[in-house]
């Protein structure tokens, strides 16, 4: 981990810094990756802290050495969005991170905490949907792609993603898939 950086659990009380952490990343960050008008009403249900997510015991932040929170990310054994869960499944949640801080390890540093958490509770396999920016940094983590989906947002707005998907058997880089 890099020594400018602290990786630590969310709590609760973290809600308020994941949010405006959100807010300064997605708008950035996911500008041009779909039709302007989607985005932006995907953009206020994209951009709140989920407490259920915070309260997980498997949602991480990155703060710079004076707290300044740069990133997050957790993965959680219910599916987002119905909470079913499947033995062995996991799902990636809520990656971020801040723009002033993007190439700098701060996602490699979450993924890894993600992978080998999941890994020690017995995870097989985990699911990503991933952003169409953010489906080459998966893919350099191990994650291989499934196929385009469109994820239900609310009643109407669908937000296009790319399924992936991570196994403990092949662990390494994988090759990218082309549909």
């Amino acid at each position: 981990m890099p020594a400018q950086y602290n990786l630590r659990l969310a709590v609760p009380d973290d809600a308020a810094a994941v949010t405006a952490l959100l807010k300064a990343t997605y708008p950035v960050s996911l500008a041009g990756c779909c039709d302007a008008g989607i985005l932006a009403a995907a953009l206020p249900l994209m951009t709140e802290a989920k407490l259920p997510l915070l309260s997980s015991g498997t949602f991480y932040l990155v703060e710079t050495i004076d707290g300044t929170l740069v990133g997050c990310g957790g993965w959680t054994a219910a599916h987002p969005g119905t909470g079913k869960v499947a033995a062995g499944l996991a799902h990636i949640r809520h990656f971020a991170t801040h723009p002033d801080h993007a190439r700098r390890g701060v996602g490699r540093m979450l993924m890894t905490k993600c992978l080998e958490a999941a890994r020690r509770s017995g995870i097989q396999q985990i699911e990503c949907l991933a952003t169409p920016v953010a489906e080459a940094f998966y893919r350099a983590v191990g994650f291989a792609v499934i196929g385009p989906v469109n994820v239900p947002m609310s009643l109407g707005l669908f937000f296009p993603a790319i399924q992936m998907l991570w196994t403990i058997e092949n662990p390494q880089p994988v090759k990218v898939l082309r549909f």
